[in-house]
């Protein structure tokens, strides 16, 4: 009973201190966007990464080599980039066509629990496939250990647009992909993974944490209306039911099988019967049962990459208005409150 009341309390404290800071948000809000017209909040940048790539070489160089054989190398370099320029100055007088040279586009997604970056990802997208021809290809570097179902379809079917338009996609994995992240990489035409990535976890898990005795003894009536017998099955309040557990447990295993028919037909060849239990796999496992192609990270296939082809990093930069940095400032506050709560009541008698 003690935990409770100390739950309970610093509950209250949260509540009290999340809605005060919520007016004062909403006050700024509401100030800033009177008379305010509509204007785009962020700007998609690119990075040319063989430059970057190049640029590190030259440094390394200068930093190794002696100056002779430092000359020797800028000389030879030299030397190649005239032959370049002379043999496409050539081509253009004959009026012929030059070799066309692959472009490969990388975008990263690094995925929480809503898939928020899913926004910058529908932008990047179709920036690049404005430009991108079926030649080219588009490299999504992803991270991601899951989380809400439709948050992670709408990521999934942005992918796809990508598949859609013909253009060769690679997805690499370097820590995790893993439920909401594998239903995302397995859209890829060629899925690569660090040897340890984390990878797999084809399954639907809730939690709903349930006070209605907390309440019951404590004498607080707590009332639900509805119109539909299933619009609530388990809820965190009232008291739940058989009938309702049954509902919420089906509706669970009808997404389930959503999403093993979603990686079979993107994944063909993997057996989804035999890893669709909610395990993970580390690369060297997930190679094995056909849930990734190659063990690679993602820079080593990007160095590869960059022997033949231009590279471009894109990337959606969204400034963030005075109210949005507050936002998120709360909520970094609040998830530190959390973690801290949540550490002191591991400690504590009530979890040994």
């Amino acid at each position: 009973m003690e935990f409770l009341s100390e739950y309970g309390l610093f509950l209250a404290k949260v509540i009290t201190v999340v809605i005060s800071i919520l007016v004062v948000i909403g006050s700024i809000v509401a100030a800033g966007a009177k008379g305010r017209k509509l204007v785009h909040k962020g700007h998609i940048e690119v990075k040319n990464l063989n430059e970057q790539f190049s640029t590190m070489t030259d440094l390394l160089k200068e930093a190794v080599l002696d100056k002779h054989d430092l000359k020797l190398e800028h000389k030879a370099e030299k030397k190649k980039l005239k032959e370049e320029e002379k043999a496409k100055k050539k081509a253009d007088k004959k009026g012929e066509q030059q070799d066309y040279k692959k472009r490969v586009y990388v975008l990263d997604f690094d995925g929480d629990i809503k898939a928020s970056a899913v926004e910058s990802l529908k932008h990047e997208i179709t920036a690049v496939l404005s430009m991108a021809e079926t030649k080219d290809e588009i490299v999504v570097r992803l991270e991601s250990g899951g989380g809400m179902v439709h948050s992670y379809g709408l990521a999934s079917s942005q992918l796809a647009r990508i598949k859609n338009a013909g253009i060769p996609l690679t997805i690499t994995v370097d820590r995790v992909a893993a439920s909401g992240g594998y239903m995302m990489a397995c859209i890829a035409d060629k899925l690569v993974a660090a040897p340890f990535a984390i990878l797999g976890s084809i399954g639907v898990v809730a939690q709903v944490p349930n006070f209605h005795r907390l309440l019951k003894d404590n004498k607080i009536d707590f009332e639900m209306h509805t119109a539909g017998e299933f619009k609530r099955t388990l809820t965190m309040f009232g008291e739940n039911t058989d009938k309702a557990r049954h509902k919420f447990q089906e509706d669970m295993e009808d997404t389930h099988e959503l999403f093993k028919e979603f990686v079979a037909e993107y994944r063909p060849k993997l057996d989804v019967a035999n890893v669709a239990t909610g395990e993970v796999w580390f690369g060297r496992r997930a190679i094995s049962k056909d849930l990734v192609d190659e063990l690679i990270t993602s820079d080593e296939y990007l160095s590869a990459e960059a022997a033949n082809a231009d590279i471009y990093e894109v990337g959606y930069i969204e400034k963030k208005t005075l109210s949005e940095k507050m936002g998120m400032s709360l909520q970094q506050t609040i998830d530190a409150v959390m973690l801290k709560w949540w550490n002191r009541l591991q400690s504590s008698q009530y979890f040994r």
